[in-house]
């Protein structure tokens, strides 16, 4: 039986602020807009990463999820001028590059609300 393979599409986050999460991504983290339906959805892309944001007002808080509100690993060949464009932006970047012992350098950025992602450069 073959293996079928898969391909990254988009990452789909309920959201409280539609508006304000929407703001947030597009000012601060440098995407775009995709697509939109007014009130209820929005999708943004910023190079081959998607995000499509749905207005939940009664979902949980990601802020309330610790350790698992991290919904992307974005992987970027620059790591230290994507942390130079973020950090002039305003984003909230959790702590600078850093290496890791798996290979990796890492910076976690969160969004208002509390979601976090995860952006790397493979080292070496």
């Amino acid at each position: 039986m073959p293996n079928p393979s898969l391909t990254a599409h988009a990452y789909v986050l309920a959201v409280h602020d539609l508006q304000g999460t929407s703001a947030y991504f597009i000012h601060k983290l440098g995407f775009e807009t995709d697509w939109e339906d007014p009130g209820n959805w929005h999708a943004l892309r910023r190079d081959g990463v998607r995000v499509m944001l749905g207005r939940c007002p009664d979902a949980l808080s990601p802020s309330v999820l610790g350790d698992h509100n991290y919904f992307g690993f974005l992987v970027t060949d620059d790591i230290d001028a994507l942390h130079a464009d973020l950090t002039a932006r305003g984003a909230l970047v959790s702590s600078p590059p850093t290496d890791k012992p798996w290979g990796w350098r890492e910076m976690p950025v969160a969004t208002p609300e509390g979601h976090r992602m995860m952006f790397a450069q493979a080292i070496g």
